[in-house]
């Protein structure tokens, strides 16, 4: 460092120091002098006079005098280096008498203590919350101001808080410096890891003192209180849509943007967010490293798999504030609520069709490519959705996991057994604006409106005969190809439909399910039931052209 002693004071750098003349409209004439300006030759700092430049060097004086031996850093006091020294012997000497925790500058000791006092001193003029720290208020005020300072300079996006964009960048280097020594996986943030070293242990800190759950950090849990207070502080400034996390604004303006910056290396798929593109790279490995602990099924992904222990435990622990109906999952709730709001902010830019649902959206733009991602390993027949896909492997394993608690009569699909329990409860929810018949089902609604309106959708491409449903035309497709996919597993006799398949057991199992109310007849099928009916309400459908 150079010596300070050893500057020539009048060689301090002048520049600027003429006299200019400007007229105004009047006679007058105003003399503007430009301010002279002096340079410190240590730091290059600009001063407006000679004796501030002096003043001045009295600090890189001082630096002189209390510098680090360790990394050569200069300080201005003494106290400042002794600090900074703590960095390095690692030396904490202010201790907290309540919890043990200890600092290495009494300040922090101050601020830490407010934990356990909860003096918050530092209030929001805007929104009135409150902060143990000024320099949290400061960061808070960026919510209402939209002020982002930190850029990334890659791929330009803006981040509220430092840290976040220091945790960016590493997701285009790649670079993961946290590590956990127990299972080796590598972390780009080291709050990531702490809450990952948790997991090991079981370890939960953070409980939430109004419903009781724990969190492995303490955002999450903040995040979680929202959930009970109803708060979003977080709003969208194209729709206006408001959110519990900022995080969840940035993803759901991506949607608007159209921006997917997260690209499987493998087949080139993007996504919005990284989350889904690591659950999406474990369909290329097939790993599924979540275990649920009751069944032993596996999953890719932990949220899918935290939501299926839920069908164990019957927790259902979102509540609809409109209808009070409960749901397993945040994202059911969410997309339930759109009922009540009508809202579709998902739509195909194919034919304009709006959903309510992004993965409805995704698989009806199936239908525009004609894609079928989804293989079955058993006979080779590809699907749209991996839900189908999972129903239809059904067909082949014969499992029925849906069991009715009344009759005990089971089902492949979850749909399939609400429907069924309307049999027994006579619940018909769905009602006919026209006729103002009902049904339990709402997909029997939509085919029976076409009866009034003529629509047959479906036509066969082969002999040109339209359908009221698509399960009519697959069926009669059959007729041409002659295929009988559903086989009897007692007697080996194959058939076109399935539901022609399920009443053809019955004749195996004499099984009757559907009751006659006033004679108390039982019948196999459903359509010999309501054929019978008849013979009660004398109800005659079909008329004689000749004789009526």
């Amino acid at each position: 460092m150079e010596n300070v002693d050893d500057l020539d004071i009048s060689s301090t750098t002048v520049i600027n120091n003429i006299d200019t003349v400007r007229e105004t409209d009047g006679d007058e004439k105003v003399v503007e002098k430009n301010v002279p300006e002096y340079f410190c030759e240590i730091c290059r700092k600009i001063f407006s006079s000679e004796e501030e430049v002096i003043s001045h060097r009295e600090i890189h004086k001082k630096e002189e005098q209390f510098h680090c031996d360790i990394c050569e850093k200069y300080f201005v006091s003494k106290s400042k280096l002794t600090k900074h020294t703590r960095i390095h012997n690692g030396e904490k000497p202010f201790r907290c008498e309540i919890c043990g925790k200890s600092f290495s500058d009494n300040s922090n000791l101050g601020v830490h203590m407010r934990v356990h006092t909860g003096e918050k001193p530092y209030s929001c003029e805007i929104c009135g919350k409150c902060f143990s720290e000024n320099s949290n208020l400061g960061v808070h005020r960026r919510i209402h101001t939209g002020e982002k300072p930190f850029h990334c300079e890659i791929c330009g996006e803006s981040f509220v808080y430092k840290r976040n964009l220091t945790k960016h960048r590493r997701m285009h280097s790649g670079g993961k410096p946290f590590y956990c020594e127990m299972c080796e996986k590598c972390f780009v943030d080291n709050s990531d890891l702490a809450a990952h070293r948790r997991k090991h242990i079981k370890e939960k800190l953070f409980k939430c003192e109004i419903c009781g759950k724990s969190f492995l950090n303490n955002s999450r849990l903040v995040v979680h209180k929202r959930s009970h207070t109803g708060e979003k502080p977080y709003c969208c400034e194209i729709c206006g849509k408001s959110f519990v996390d900022n995080s969840y604004v940035n993803r759901h303006k991506r949607i608007h943007s159209g921006d997917k910056p997260f690209h499987c290396e493998i087949c080139g798929k993007c996504f919005i967010t990284n989350s889904h593109l690591k659950t999406h790279k474990i369909s290329h490995t097939g790993e599924k490293p979540f275990h649920c602990e009751i069944c032993g099924k596996s999953f890719s992904d932990s949220k899918i798999l935290r939501r299926h222990e839920r069908i164990h435990t019957g927790e259902r622990p979102y509540h609809c504030v409109t209808c009070g109906k409960s749901f397993s999952g945040i994202s059911d709730l969410t997309t339930h609520q759109r009922i009540h709001s009508g809202e579709k902010p998902f739509h195909c830019d194919t034919c304009g069709k709006s959903f309510s649902d992004n993965s409805n959206l995704t698989k009806h733009k199936r239908i525009h490519t004609g894609e079928k991602p989804y293989n079955c390993d058993v006979c080779g027949k590809s699907f749209s959705a991996s839900s189908t896909l999972i129903k239809h492997i059904r067909i082949h394993t014969g499992e029925k996991p849906y069991e009715c608690d009344i009759c005990g009569q089971a089902f492949t699909e979850d749909g399939q057994l609400k429907s069924h329990r309307r049999i027994h409860t006579g619940e018909r929810p769905y009602q006919c604006d026209i006729c103002s018949k009902s049904f339990s089902v709402s997909s029997t609604l939509t085919k029976h409106i076409r009866i009034h309106t003529g629509e047959k959708p479906c036509e066969c491409d082969i002999c040109g005969k339209a359908f009221t449903e698509d399960g009519q035309l697959r069926r009669h497709r059959r007729i041409h190809t002659g295929e009988r996919p559903y086989q009897c597993d007692i007697c080996s006799k194959s058939f076109a439909g399935i539901s022609d398949l399920n009443t053809h057991k019955r004749i195996h199992t004499r099984e009757k399910p559907y009751q006659c109310d006033i004679c108390s007849k039982s019948f196999s099928a459903n359509s010999s039931f309501i054929r019978h009916k008849r013979v009660h309400t004398g109800e005659r459908l079909y008329h004689c052209s000749i004789w009526g």
